[in-house]
């Protein structure tokens, strides 16, 4: 085997594929990236027996032929070279690596021990604008939740229906919605659950194009894009039934100036060192919100937020963290709104745009 390419697309394909690979495995082939040279075109694998991962690049192939090289040597020799052409060249085991006066001489791993790159025949497939897609992900990403006990939280809801993309994600403690107007092809409607990390980690590729094929199996989903594709587990299971969740109506709705709101909870959360409580006390009549929170070792803080109130005076408790995960998704908005219904029922923050945005929060005690 024998080829050369640049050191750049070689960089932008090692960080592509390197989501793959494994971590504190004992099969040390997993931590190891496979390299196929053919026909003026570069493959590079890697697969850690839940995800896998494919990407093709062009080079000047010499010598056809395939390696198994540690993922993270390799990436770490790359990162070192210059801009410049990278010459590979390998024989049994060993793969020479030169780039101008640089040269490493590497062990390789038996190229037929790899799995293989498994070929799925997806029964449904979808294919959407990977920059709203991407936008509506980090609003719902950080919902998912990281205990390993639920894996079905640890996934986000996708469904595309009616020319509309929904994703919801929840963690028990709080629920995001998000949905936006996308223009689809007719047909049935697509729904799948995505593991969070995966969806937030392919969207954030460097070889994503502006459409992404999104296509499910039984038991895997199947990310197509550009020269890339990504397979991933399928997370199995009912999603929960969000929809009870929402109250048709409020007894108090707050129209809140979104960077106004984050900085006073900003200042307030200071002294939440202890307990993350922020409480939230709305007077109708004053068209004011106050934000207060206490600490036995601190002190106490407050401060008070004018805004526009439909409905009664009413007084809740809230997470700060989560209220600002909240916060930080709806940051390129000007306005939203927080419906309450009672200390002791959900708190729902709802922004509209060209994604609109929902936010269902569990209180605390006061």
């Amino acid at each position: 085997m024998k080829f050369t390419v640049s050191q750049s697309s070689l960089m932008k394909a090692l960080a592509v594929v390197s989501k793959g690979m494994g971590a504190n495995s004992t099969l040390p082939i997993l931590a190891g990236i496979y390299v196929r040279a053919a026909e003026g075109t570069l493959e590079f694998q890697t697969n850690n027996l839940t995800i896998s991962i494919r990407h093709l690049i062009p080079a000047n192939v010499e010598e056809p032929g395939e390696a198994v090289v540690s993922g993270k040597v390799l990436t770490s020799i790359v990162k070192t070279l210059s801009d410049a052409a990278v010459t590979f060249e390998g024989s049994d085991r060993t793969l020479v690596i030169s780039c101008e006066k640089s040269t490493f001489r590497l062990n390789t791993l038996n190229p037929a021990d790899w799995a293989g790159f498994p070929e799925v025949q997806a029964d449904r497939t979808i294919e959407l604008p990977s920059e709203l897609l991407s936008r509506m992900v980090e609003k719902v990403y950080r919902v998912t939740s990281k205990e390993n006990s639920r894996p079905i939280l640890q996934g986000i809801l996708l469904t595309v229906e009616d020319n509309t993309i929904r994703l919801v994600a929840t963690d028990s403690f709080r629920l995001a919605v998000c949905d936006s107007s996308v223009e689809a092809a007719a047909g049935e409607a697509f729904r799948a659950i995505v593991p969070g990390a995966v969806f937030h980690d392919v969207l954030a590729m460097p070889s994503m194009t502006d459409v992404v094929s999104i296509g499910t199996t039984e038991s895997q989903i199947v990310f197509t894009f550009g020269n890339t594709t990504f397979v991933s587990r399928r997370i199995e299971g009912n999603f929960p039934d969000y929809k009870q969740l929402l109250p048709p109506t409020c007894s108090t709705a707050v129209g809140i100036d979104v960077a106004a709101f984050s900085a006073a909870l900003k200042r307030v959360s200071v002294i939440a060192l202890q307990n993350a409580s922020v409480r939230f006390d709305v007077d109708a009549d004053g068209g004011l919100m106050r934000l207060s929170a206490r600490s036995p070792e601190q002190g106490e803080s407050a401060e008070t937020v004018p805004c526009d109130v439909e409905g009664q005076s009413l007084s809740i408790a809230l997470n700060y963290h989560y209220v600002f995960d909240c916060v930080n998704a709806v940051s390129e908005s000007s306005e939203a709104r927080l419906e309450l219904q009672s200390a002791v029922q959900p708190a729902i923050f709802k922004c509209n745009g060209k994604v609109n945005y929902l936010y269902l929060l569990m209180p605390v005690r006061l």
